[in-house]
């Protein structure tokens, strides 16, 4: 049987241990004002202090994630600094890693936005990034607002792409290394249209495979697949 003596001494060594621990993890318990040499400290090399990452210069504290963000994680280039272009760029090194979204559509803004959505119902908000999106008083700058107005237009722009398309129905399709693509309609003929919002999303002009009916063939900016015959219900690509 345990004496009071050894029941003491057990209780102060698991008192000590937990201090220990949380001292190891200790992540920041409230929200401030981050500058970015403060935060290029925070990546996981220390283990004394916790993993940050800032995007359109919010700051979240992702040591839970440890695995991903730490050294040696597939996610570590977004630990210690705001990488917001990197989310949809997909470039990890250099110039890539910066905070400016420039030249980037509407599309493209929208899902940095989505990203920070994603951090703000994922992970621990700790404060505010001075610089690009906050000022020293953690007020949002001009440059945060545009982006955020930009990224609304964007999800306006998609959800009437959405209505538009959702009135031709898209072409099945397929393709392998045998015997390349092919596109057909269960019903109807198939045709390339083009997206009508497609420039103001993302800056480029695409089109895309509509199945219509002998009587709708008439519509104006349709294309037929180069060689294929215009009644046919499938084409190859």
């Amino acid at each position: 049987m345990r004496t009071a003596a050894s029941l003491a001494a057990l209780s102060i060594a698991v008192l000590l241990a937990a201090v220990i621990v949380g001292y190891r993890f200790k992540k920041p318990t409230s929200e401030r004002i981050w500058t970015v040499d403060e935060i290029s400290s925070y990546t996981g090399s220390d283990e004394g202090k916790a993993i940050l990452l800032g995007i359109l210069g919010s700051v979240f504290d992702v040591t839970k994630g440890r695995s991903h963000y730490g050294p040696g994680g597939g996610y570590h280039h977004f630990a210690g600094r705001d990488a917001s272009r990197a989310f949809v760029s997909g470039n990890f090194t250099g110039d890539g890693l910066t905070d400016s979204l420039h030249g980037l559509s509407s599309v493209e803004i929208k899902s940095v936005v989505d990203w920070r959505n994603f951090y703000l119902r994922t992970y621990v908000f700790v404060g505010k990034l001075v610089g690009r999106y906050y000022d020293k008083s953690g007020k949002p700058t001009k440059y945060l607002k545009g982006v955020e107005a930009k990224a609304a237009r964007g999800a306006q722009l998609l959800e009437k792409q959405k209505q538009e398309e959702s009135k031709l129905p898209n072409c099945n399709s397929r393709w392998n290394d045998k015997d390349g693509g092919e596109v057909w309609c269960d019903v109807g003929y198939p045709r390339m249209i083009q997206r009508p919002f497609e420039i103001a999303l993302t800056g480029r002009m695409s089109k895309r495979c509509v199945c219509l009916r002998k009587e709708e063939l008439h519509m104006p900016g349709l294309e037929v697949y180069e060689g294929c015959d215009p009644l046919s219900n499938s084409c190859r690509v």
